[in-house]
């Protein structure tokens, strides 16, 4: 069997994948290949997923982007995420996480509220990407709190870094594995997590709701899928192993390791927040202006 993972491998949705299809492959007990397809925020592994034989060997995880968000932000996809795919469940969750270096005057997510909205496009803060969940999360917070941001995307994760730690892209709404480090050397102070529950990594930063701005829930979330037509019999075979492994508490651990939080939703619930999300996002990206790529 083989899952294709539209991102690179090392990333954290890949690694955490990994973590989940080892569990399953020892339940199964049959070997799982990783095939990483990354490119076009994650529309090329997703589409050579979705188009794959229904046969039950070839296997999809994806995420908020190619499964939702990217409608609003892409012309074409080049799949369909209801007709081209079955779902089979959701196994993990990474809310975005906000943070600011830490020689910054805000201590608190209404210190920064008020900070930015006295220096409107002062505060800079970086993604991976114009459509990331990160610049979306960014957005969205301007949306909620009537501030103004200047959004600075990067090619990848690392080459923010050193202008966060240099002061000049301070502000992030980052998964929290590309941040985890910063947090502990001291050099990021977090300030609030988009969830409606805290971090297990991070007990004692707020929620949003808890700092003071109420329905601001922004993640990414990680699914596995199949092409359309697969037999369900297979789709639930894997179901099983898939809520075997999210229950298993060496799993869990490693989980709240990378910064996610494990999470099972089944097939019907996926379908609804596939629906619900891409409704979400589509009415945020349409008020950002953004033209489709």
């Amino acid at each position: 069997m083989q899952v294709i993972v539209p991102f690179a491998g090392g990333s954290a949705s890949d690694v955490i994948t990994r973590i989940v299809l080892d569990h399953i492959a020892s339940t199964l007990k049959q070997s799982i290949v990783v095939d990483n397809r990354p490119g076009a925020g994650g529309n090329i592994g997703t589409a050579a997923a979705a188009h794959a034989p229904a046969d039950g060997y070839t296997l999809l995880m994806s995420t908020s982007g190619p499964l939702a968000a990217n409608k609003s932000l892409f012309r074409t996809l080049g799949y369909d995420p209801i007709g081209d795919l079955s779902p089979i469940g959701l196994f993990a969750i990474l809310p975005n996480v906000i943070v600011i270096n830490s020689k910054f005057p805000p201590k608190s997510l209404r210190e920064l509220i008020d900070y930015a909205r006295a220096n409107p496009k002062i505060l800079n803060y970086g993604s991976v990407g114009v459509g990331s969940s990160q610049h979306l999360a960014g957005a969205y917070f301007e949306q909620l709190t009537n501030t103004q941001l200047t959004h600075v995307p990067y090619r990848n994760i690392s080459n923010y870094t050193p202008d966060f730690l240099s002061g000049q892209v301070p502000l992030g709404f980052q998964l929290l594995p590309n941040v985890i480090g910063l947090i502990r050397s001291g050099d990021a102070r977090p300030l609030a997590v988009a969830s409606d529950k805290r971090l297990t990594a991070l007990p004692d930063v707020p929620t949003a709701a808890e700092a003071g701005l109420p329905n601001y829930q922004s993640a990414a979330w990680l699914a596995l899928l199949a092409p359309a037509l697969t037999d369900g019999a297979v789709l639930e075979r894997i179901r099983t192993s898939m809520e075997d492994a999210v229950n298993d508490p060496k799993v869990r651990a490693l989980f709240v390791e990378q910064g996610a939080e494990p999470l099972m939703l089944g097939e019907k619930a996926l379908a609804d927040l596939i629906v619900s999300e891409t409704d979400k996002w589509a009415a945020i990206v349409k008020k950002i202006g953004i033209e489709p790529m």
